[in-house]
């Protein structure tokens, strides 16, 4: 029985925090376990570029996703763990594909169309003022990213479709113009998808700038957990867990005996406060080994640099026979067969 091939890219722009890891992370990981999966999962800093011009923000960032991905037990001799800038191969067969992808395709990116509407709203007189070419096409990159492993399902957000059906549209084109070589990418979308609340009560998210970094010192962790936003209700008086921040982060992390618990005691009316600490002792419990691990693999970067490159090497094994297969079909290479 042939393995399904799921491949999944992180963005190295910032620093996971309890939502990724609930929404992301944790299912990534769990699916990686199943025998019937080959997964690749690469960090993309080549695209981090594109949204941030801060070198140190993306070496940290890099550093700090492979640590926190590894520590919550990715096993990198099962997956094929990568970091997207140690396979050449990849933005190699990104100008490929560039060659055949129609600039109208491009010009109905979301992200792109986006950025063309906030500049007629601020009534610029360029439309395309501050869109970066990187912007524009990154769609092919992404297409690359999965084409260049032949990637089956793509598990995505619903904001991300698109790209999926682009590298779909893509490869098809240079299948047809030079014979079949890219399966067609599958998107996955999660609809129980978990989403957790951040400190203000919206989602989590680092644009709201209400995160709650997933491996803080214990000591911040618990300050940031009692941080977030509950109304007014005094101990003793009924509360709805359904209308609760803090409710929703317990339930993405307690069993279901814990949960119905909990679920009577806020028809107690249990304190604020209370909630809080009960809320702190069972994340922390979840992630106090794992907190250990990613400080343990923070302050040795040469060990996750040599795990992302034995990956590389996996990876490898993949990309360079298909970027020569590549060549030869569109002809580029030696002139003697």
């Amino acid at each position: 029985m042939s393995k399904t091939r799921v491949l999944t890219g992180i963005t190295t722009t910032g620093i996971p925090h309890l939502g990724n890891y609930a929404g992301a992370i944790r299912p990534a990981i769990e699916a990686s376990r199943d025998a019937n999966t080959e997964s690749f999962l690469f960090l993309a800093d080549y695209h981090a570029l594109i949204k941030c011009q801060e070198p140190e923000r993306v070496r940290e960032s890099v550093r700090a996703i492979a640590a926190t991905w590894l520590a919550c037990g990715l096993d990198p001799e099962r997956v094929t763990f990568y970091r997207q800038t140690d396979v050449p191969e990849v933005t190699e067969l990104t100008w490929v594909l560039t060659t055949v992808t129609a600039k109208g395709l491009m010009n109905r990116a979301h992200a792109y169309k986006a950025s063309v509407q906030g500049n007629l709203d601020d009534n610029n007189a360029d439309p395309d003022r501050g869109i970066t070419m990187g912007l524009f096409s990154y769609p092919i990159l992404m297409a690359a990213d999965i084409l260049m492993f032949n990637g089956e399902k793509i598990p995505v957000g619903k904001d991300q479709t698109q790209h999926i059906e682009m590298a779909r549209d893509i490869a098809q084109r240079f299948n047809y113009l030079y014979g079949d070589t890219f399966a067609l990418p599958e998107a996955v979308i999660e609809e129980s998808g978990m989403i957790l609340p951040g400190l203000d009560g919206r989602k989590m998210s680092k644009s709201y700038n209400n995160t709650i970094p997933l491996f803080e010192a214990e000591k911040k962790f618990r300050k940031l957990i009692n941080k977030i936003k509950t109304n007014l209700l005094e101990p003793g008086e009924a509360k709805d867990p359904n209308d609760s921040a803090l409710f929703d982060i317990y339930s993405a992390f307690a069993s279901h005996q814990q949960i119905a618990d909990m679920r009577t005691q806020y028809a107690n009316g249990i304190a604020w406060g209370e909630m809080k600490k009960v809320l702190f002792e069972l994340l922390n419990e979840e992630l106090k080994d794992k907190r250990e691990t990613y400080n343990l693999l923070m302050d040795d970067p040469a060990q996750l640099d040599e795990i992302l490159a034995r990956g590389a090497e996996k990876a490898r094994d993949y990309s360079a026979p298909l970027m020569a297969d590549v060549r030869k079909k569109v002809g580029i290479g030696p002139i003697a067969d």
